[in-house]
C-alpha cells in the first residue's frame, strides 16, 4: 500500500537544522504515527512522502514555507511585566495563551527586562529549513473513527 490521504503513516524520522544539529526524532520504539492528507505533519513532508511504501528512505529539505512558515516579526512584542499577574514567576521560555484579534496565539517568553518581558508569538521553527532522515515503518488503512477524527487513534 502505497501513502496516500486518507490512510495512516507510521515513520520513523530524524529532523536536523542546516547544521546538523538534531531537533527532533522519533522514539526507536515509538515511531510516529499519523493520517496523512489530515495536516498533521507539515505540508513539505506531507509531500515527500505521498506515494512511499513501508520500508522506503527517503530524505526531504523542507523550506519554511512549506514547514512552519516566514518569521514574522511583528509576532515580537514587548510586554509590560506587570501584565503577568505572577510576574516574578515568569521565565526565558515559559509559553502563555495569549489572546489576539485572530484569536488565541501561542507565545514564547525570550526575554525579561526590569520593566518589560519580550514574548515570540512565531513557531520556534518558522523561518527555518527542516532537513528530515525519514523510514517508511509501515502503511495501513485508517480505521472508520481515524478517518472521521482526522488523527490517528494512539491505542494502537
Amino acid at each position: 500500500m502505497e501513502i496516500a490521504p486518507g490512510v495512516v503513516a507510521t515513520i520513523h524520522y530524524t529532523l536536523t537544522d542546516d547544521d546538523g544539529t538534531v531537533i527532533d526524532q522519533s522514539s526507536p520504539q515509538r515511531p510516529l504515527s499519523y493520517l496523512h492528507g489530515a495536516g498533521n505533519i507539515v505540508p513539505g513532508l506531507e509531500q515527500a512522502l505521498e506515494g512511499k511504501r513501508s520500508g522506503d528512505h527517503l530524505t526531504a529539505q523542507v523550506g519554511p514555507e512549506l514547514g512552519y512558515g516566514p518569521r514574522i516579526e511583528q509576532l515580537v512584542q514587548q510586554v509590560p511585566r506587570q501584565s503577568f499577574p505572577d510576574a516574578d514567576t515568569v521565565s526565558v521560555g515559559m509559553q502563555f495563551e495569549a489572546r489576539t484579534q485572530q484569536g488565541p496565539l501561542i507565545v514564547t517568553v525570550t526575554h525579561i527586562g526590569d520593566d518589560s518581558v519580550t514574548v515570540d508569538g512565531n513557531h520556534p521553527l518558522a523561518g527555518q529549513t527542516l532537513n528530515f532522515e525519514v523510514n517508511v515503518a509501515d502503511v495501513r488503512a485508517a480505521t472508520l473513527q481515524e478517518a472521521n477524527d482526522g488523527q490517528v487513534d494512539g491505542t494502537r
